[in-house]
């Protein structure tokens, strides 16, 4: 009677004592390579309450190898990025090596955002059901197999083997564009992710400035074909041979994700029971969400005005300096290194300020500031001007991109971040397609500062609904909840 009496109340104190735990949070930090902790729990307890998520006590733990594996991800976002541009920065070379329009050449940039449209959706799921390390897999072997299909198109008519090839490469680049934030998210402890997102980009920027700059020095506008053969040919080499090394990196480097969450967002995406989640229910969520709806489009306006440029960019300088293929290339390096630098600033300024709205639309009004400076120097003659407005614009343009990304995962948390990342791409894809040929056809029927003050008109409209953007912090609300609350993180 007495052993029976003794259990019960031994079962009575445990679960006392479960209550009084339930709502203790703590979070295992790591300091000089040691882990250490403000209490005696390091484990986890989820419950459900009402489409809610609980997280009762948790163990969080950061990893040196987070670091090599942002850089392994940026390398092959750095080798695919190259490719590009890498037609378009010498535009009238390969019109003439080819024998086709300024038009066909300009495909062969436009192909990487026509072809992620319809596949970015299948992607997502596929990173929903299999993880980082098969994205990544896809995206290192496909970008490799399409440098190879390059290596065969240098014959003048053999055009459409490489448009088969930059093809590839385009349907490698679905399994990269919308990864940043998500590596970071996986990796990366709350107050590091923003600088984890901007590395994860800035391996894209840095291709996309290597791409401006080494093809106009590799190829030289030559007249005799077969020597112009013999450059193109030596540079695919060399990027085939860059994209075999790096896919061999990732088939032995590259991680699905720690042992151990970075951060309480994560704890709580982890032990979400699977059940709960829907790839087509949180497509609709977030096209419910009138915030991430707005800043769907304002990115899309931004990052298609770049795609633009940048692919216009060696047009509109030959026609105000004839002869400076090298410099277009320079000038197209210039825009996209101040913009890395600027990635990497609002990086690290968001992980100290999370100030995401204010420092979004303070960047997004710049970008439009940029936009009118270049468009109205761009024919004054000087090229040292165009150099000095181009890296300008480059600063805030291009150093939104992250800015986007990471303000879209807070405005959607716990909504997956290649999701909400994937869609902020494809409204960038379509805009960045209607862009180019709608500026293209003004260039070619009014002016360069016609088509560029077009862009000018619509980076004013992004600039106006990011102002109208509610900020609702919800990845760092779930962050930083005090120690004795529990973290609800609200599915609908």
């Amino acid at each position: 009677m007495f052993d029976s009496v003794f259990t019960f109340a031994l079962e009575l104190y445990w679960r006392w004592k479960q209550s009084l735990t339930r709502f203790r949070i703590h979070e295992v930090g790591l300091t000089e390579g040691r882990i250490y902790s403000d209490g005696n729990f390091d484990q986890v307890e989820i419950s459900e309450c009402r489409d809610t998520i609980v997280v009762a006590a948790c163990s969080t733990r950061l990893y040196r190898r987070r670091w090599l594996i942002v850089f392994l991800f940026s390398s092959y976002s750095l080798c695919n990025a190259f490719q590009w541009i890498q037609y378009g920065i010498i535009n009238n070379i390969f019109m003439k090596f080819y024998n086709v329009s300024s038009f066909a050449i300009d495909w062969l940039s436009m192909i990487y955002m026509l072809t992620y449209i319809p596949f970015i959706f299948p992607v997502t799921w596929l990173l929903e059901r299999k993880g980082l390390r098969v994205i990544a897999l896809f995206a290192a072997s496909i970008n490799c197999v399409g440098t190879w299909i390059k290596v065969a198109s240098v014959q003048p008519n053999l055009f459409w083997v490489t448009m088969l090839g930059q093809f590839a490469c385009s349907f490698a680049q679905v399994f990269i564009l919308g990864m940043p934030s998500q590596v970071a998210s996986v990796w990366f402890g709350s107050d590091e992710v923003s600088t984890a997102c901007a590395i994860g980009v800035f391996g894209n920027q840095l291709g996309i400035a290597i791409g401006f700059l080494i093809p106009p020095v590799l190829v030289p506008n030559v007249d005799d074909i077969n020597e112009l053969a013999q450059h193109i040919s030596f540079m695919f080499y060399i990027t085939a041979a860059v994209a075999s090394l790096i896919f061999l990196l990732v088939v032995f480097v590259f991680q699905e994700k720690p042992e151990i969450p970075p951060s309480l967002a994560q704890v709580a995406l982890r032990h979400m029971p699977t059940a709960q989640y829907s790839y087509l229910a949180s497509i609709s969520r977030l096209f419910r969400n009138k915030p991430f709806i707005l800043l769907l489009i304002s990115y899309g306006l931004n990052v298609g005005c770049f795609y633009a440029v940048s692919t216009l960019l060696n047009r509109m300088i030959i026609e105000h300096y004839p002869g400076e293929e090298v410099n277009a290339g320079r000038i197209g390096l210039t825009l996209v290194i101040a913009g890395v630098v600027g990635s990497l600033l609002c990086g690290i300024w968001l992980d100290k300020t999370k100030s995401y709205k204010e420092t979004t639309l303070s960047v997004y009004l710049l970008s439009f500031v940029g936009m009118v400076i270049y468009a109205f120097t761009l024919n004054l003659g000087h090229l040292w001007v165009v150099f000095l407005t181009s890296g300008l614009l480059g600063f805030f343009m291009t150093g939104y991109l992250p800015l986007g990304f990471e303000f879209a995962v807070e405005l959607t948390y716990p909504e997956s971040e290649g999701t909400s990342s994937g869609l902020l791409n494809c409204s960038a894809q379509i805009f960045g397609i209607a862009f180019t040929i709608i500026q293209g056809k003004i260039i070619n029927h009014f002016s360069t500062l016609a088509g560029n003050i077009f862009l000018c008109v619509f980076l004013l409209i992004g600039s106006i609904m990011t102002a109208l953007i509610k900020s609702d912090l919800r990845r760092q609300k779930a962050n930083s909840q005090p120690q004795t609350e529990g973290i609800a993180v609200s599915m609908f």
